[in-house]
């Protein structure tokens, strides 16, 4: 992660541009609660469980990061969960899932963001990643998945 010259290489951590019911990131949120839960979760992720992205898509889905962790935890398919979510926080409508998908795979992009990002990039040793725009894409290649070398199917993974 942040700092380091060689990619990160989670296994079952999959790219924040995966998509639950449509919306970016919750299924990465999932892998990541169920790494830590069996101690598979580096430091440098845990550091920051339930801020950032995390804390953004639980806000998001008006739901509380504890409570949504200890649903995780029963079990369930990524699509039940998102379920769960809907049930007890906000069910979001398609535009605001185009419009929190617009916002959330852009960050780092000509925003308060854009520091950061240009500073692990720097940390990474990736400052001549000039096309490493967005935070996403930094995670993506943090983690050893090149976006250079993305092919995207219809769920916006990689193939």
């Amino acid at each position: 992660m942040y700092g380091y010259a060689d990619p990160m290489k989670v296994e079952n951590l999959r790219s924040a541009y995966v998509k639950t019911g449509g919306l970016y990131y919750f299924a990465r949120m999932i892998d990541k609660i169920r790494l830590h839960a069996v101690n598979l979760l580096p430091a440098d992720y845990q550091q920051v469980l339930g801020l950032g992205f995390d804390g953004r898509t639980c806000r998001f889905l008006l739901v509380d990061y504890k409570d949504f962790t200890e649903r995780v935890l029963q079990g369930g398919t990524d699509e039940e969960l998102l379920q769960w979510c809907f049930t007890r926080g906000h069910t979001p409508t398609d535009e605001e899932i185009a419009m929190w998908n617009d916002w959330v795979r852009k960050k780092g992009w000509r925003d308060e963001t854009s520091a950061r990002l240009k500073k692990r990039l720097k940390e990474s040793g990736f400052e001549d990643r000039t096309d490493i725009e967005t935070m996403f894409d930094y995670i993506d290649l943090d983690e050893g998945r090149d976006p250079r070398h993305r092919t995207w199917d219809y769920k916006g993974e990689y193939e």
